[in-house]
């Protein structure tokens, strides 16, 4: 379980009006809420919040809040940007306690190189990135595991083929695929040109004969005649 340090300060003032003087001193508004607690609203450093953001998963990391010399610890549940410049708006924090489950989305990370990659040239696709979990919060893992070494062109791996630490329940349909491992692109493209030119070739019209055999004449001459009749009596006998 990855765990970080924050410090925050209680605020009393609260709206729109007093979130945009935080914001032009450099300060972001938060709030920490949950298991029976009265929301505290808060203030945060803008910038020490963008370098701790930077390091860690942020919806699956514990962050102990200390305000006024209290810690608490809490995820991350949502936080609010600006949708041009990205700057941060707000922060939510969710206290946690131990033995209330908690869901929360963590990395897949996927091990070693396919047989079918290094053998075949195949191509690897991650279809899922993030799995959803619900654990204990003292018990939450930074990532889970995907071992990929034998997977060959056409196999694909799938949620149920994650193996995860005790106490953690998936919430995600076990028959989600999470890798998929492809044909190289241009073995996929060749393939239809191949079947048009080999379709074209069968149904290509028979070639002129330019000039006959010997015995090209006989069989024109008798071109009228039936096949029981071709070769018949020529003596004028009757």
């Amino acid at each position: 379980m990855a765990v970080v340090s924050f410090s925050a300060t209680a605020r009393d003032i609260t709206g729109k009006g007093a979130a945009r003087t935080l914001r032009s001193q450099g300060q972001v508004p938060a709030v920490i809420y949950g298991h029976g607690r009265n929301p505290q609203p808060l203030s945060l450093n803008a910038r020490d919040l963008d370098k701790m953001l930077g390091h860690i998963q942020a919806e699956s990391t514990v962050i102990e809040v200390t305000v006024d010399g209290h810690t608490a610890k809490t995820l991350i549940r949502e936080i609010q940007r600006h949708p041009i410049r990205r700057q941060i708006l707000h922060v939510d924090f969710q206290a946690l306690v131990a033995g209330e489950l908690v869901t929360v989305n963590i990395p897949i990370v996927l091990n070693g190189i396919p047989e079918g990659v290094r053998l075949e040239g195949g191509v690897l696709d991650q279809t899922l990135r993030e799995l959803e979990i619900e654990v204990d919060p003292s018990d939450i893992p930074d990532h889970v595991e995907l071992d990929i070494t034998n997977m060959v062109i056409g196999d694909s791996l799938h949620v149920s083929d994650i193996k995860l630490p005790e106490g953690v329940k998936v919430l995600d349909d076990p028959e989600t695929s999470v890798a998929v491992l492809a044909a190289p692109r241009a073995i996929i493209e060749e393939t239809p040109a191949v079947e048009a030119i080999e379709g074209a070739a069968e149904g290509a019209p028979e070639p002129e004969v330019i000039g006959k055999g010997p015995g090209d004449e006989e069989e024109a001459e008798g071109g009228d005649e039936s096949p029981g009749k071709k070769g018949g009596d020529s003596s004028g006998k009757k």
